[in-house]
C-alpha cells in the first residue's frame, strides 16, 4: 500500500529550507558585488562578479592568521572536552547512588543556569590577574563552560548503556581504567559526535568572550575580526559579506567531509534508549 504525504511535514520543510537558504544566498550574492551594483538591487545576481571581494576580505583580516587561531582554539577544546567531560560523565552516572557524586552532578547542571553576562566580568578579571588572558586562556575556559551541558547529555547516555559487560570484564581482572577506554568509551561514538559539534560551533563561532579576553590584533579568531569593515559611520558589507563565507567556509568543509558520521552518530544517539 502506498503511503500517503503528509504535506504539512512536506511544507513545513520547504518553509524551513526556504528561511534558512534565503540569508546565504543573500550573504553570497552581496559578497560578489561592488558598492553601485549593491545600492541598485541587494538580491539580484550581479552582472559581474566582483571575486576581488574575498581577496581584499583575507588581507584586511589578515585571514589566515585568525583561521589558524579559531583552530587553535576550537580543535583543542574539543578533543579534551570529549575526554575530561566523558571521564567525569562516567564516574557520576556509575556512582549515583553516593550522595557526593549526586550533589556533583546537580552542582554541575545548575551551571547551565547562570547567565553569561552575569559572571564575564570576573571572569575576565580573573584571567588577566592569571596572565590567561589570551588563546589559551580561551581554550581553558570553553572547557569548563561546555562541562554543565556535556555532564547532562552524557551521564543520561552512560545510564541508559548496561552493567553486564563491565561486571564481566571486571570479573577478567580489568580495572576501571581499562573498562572506560576499552569498553565504554568506544560505545560513546554517537553521543560523541553530538558534544563534539556543539563543542566545536561554540568555541568557533563565539565573539563575546574573544572580545573580552583578547586585545592583541595577531591573536584575534575569526569572528573577531569582522569589526575590521566597521567605521564609525558606515559598514562596507560587499567585504563583510565575503569575510562571513570565509569564515563559514572552514566549518561547512568539515561537515561536508564528515556529515555521514556526524549524522549517523546524532541518529544514534537520540534513538538510544
Amino acid at each position: 500500500m502506498k503511503e500517503k504525504t503528509n504535506w504539512w511535514a512536506t511544507g513545513l520543510l520547504f518553509l524551513g529550507s526556504f528561511i534558512i537558504i534565503i540569508p546565504l544566498y543573500m550573504a553570497l550574492v552581496v559578497s560578489l558585488k561592488n558598492p553601485q551594483q549593491l545600492a541598485e538591487s541587494i538580491l539580484a545576481v550581479p552582472d559581474t562578479f566582483q571575486f576581488s571581494n574575498y581577496l581584499k576580505a583575507i588581507e584586511m583580516t589578515n585571514y589566515f592568521q585568525s583561521l589558524k587561531n579559531s583552530a587553535y582554539v576550537t580543535f583543542p577544546t574539543v578533543a579534551v572536552v570529549l575526554v575530561v567531560n566523558s571521564m567525569v560523565s562516567y564516574a557520576i552516572a556509575r556512582n549515583m547512588d553516593k550522595k557526593y557524586f549526586k550533589f556533583l552532578y546537580y552542582y554541575f547542571i545548575s551551571a547551565m543556569f547562570i547567565p553569561f553576562p552575569l559572571i564575564m566580568l570576573p571572569i575576565v578579571k580573573e584571567m588577566s590577574i592569571l596572565s590567561l588572558d589570551n588563546l589559551n586562556g580561551l581554550v581553558l575556559l570553553y572547557i569548563v563552560y561546555a562541562l554543565p551541558l556535556n555532564v547532562f547529555i552524557y551521564v543520561g547516555y552512560i545510564k541508559s548503556l548496561p552493567r553486564s559487560i563491565e561486571e564481566a570484564a571486571i570479573i577478567d581482572g580489568a580495572n576501571v581504567w581499562q573498562i572506560f577506554w576499552r569498553i565504554i568509551f568506544p560505545v560513546l561514538k554517537p553521543i560523541n559526535a553530538t558534544v563534539a559539534i556543539l563543542t566545536a560551533l561554540k568555541a568557533w563561532n563565539d565573539f563575546l568572550l574573544p572580545l573580552l579576553m583578547i586585545s592583541d590584533r595577531s591573536s584575534m579568531t575569526l569572528p573577531l575580526v569582522q569589526h575590521v569593515f566597521q567605521s564609525q559611520f558606515s559598514t562596507n558589507y560587499s567585504l563583510a559579506f565575503a569575510s562571513y563565507i570565509l569564515a563559514l567556509l572552514p566549518m561547512l568543509l568539515v561537515y561536508i567531509i564528515a556529515q555521514k558520521k556526524i549524522i549517523s552518530g546524532v541518529m544514534r544517539g537520540s534513538v538510544k534508549g
